[in-house]
């Protein structure tokens, strides 16, 4: 497991915090943060279909950019492989989230990657 100080997990906090702050008001964001919500349609769409019964609008502000970053690292930008893409946004689930957080952001990750293998979106 990644220790807090990882350079890479440092920089998911960042983006994190700029996903989650963005959705309130606007405000300077760094690169990756763009990218991410560049791509924000594509990456709400995989959401939408992975996690049905929660409606974008009414998930956590907080799980919601994990989730952002999570599948835009996963389904976009592919540079690492998904079990540590995973086990990255659920450390930052715990780190950031509710009590509920790391089982959601873990289950509908595991949806977007099963339906990605067995059927493509």
């Amino acid at each position: 497991m990644k220790t807090s100080l990882d350079p890479r997990h440092k920089k998911r906090q960042i983006i994190i915090q700029d996903l989650y702050k963005i959705d309130f008001h606007k405000q300077r964001v760094g690169k990756r943060t763009k990218d991410v919500i560049a791509q924000k349609n594509i990456v709400d769409d995989y959401i939408k279909k992975a996690a049905k019964q929660f409606p974008v609008n009414k998930i956590n502000k907080v799980d919601l950019a994990i989730l952002r970053l999570a599948v835009f690292e996963l389904m976009i930008e592919k540079k690492e492989p998904p079990k540590v893409i995973i086990d990255e946004a659920i450390e930052l689930a715990k780190e950031f989230g509710g009590e509920t957080s790391p089982s959601f952001i873990n289950g509908t990750l595991g949806s977007i990657l099963s339906y990605e293998k067995s059927s493509g979106f």
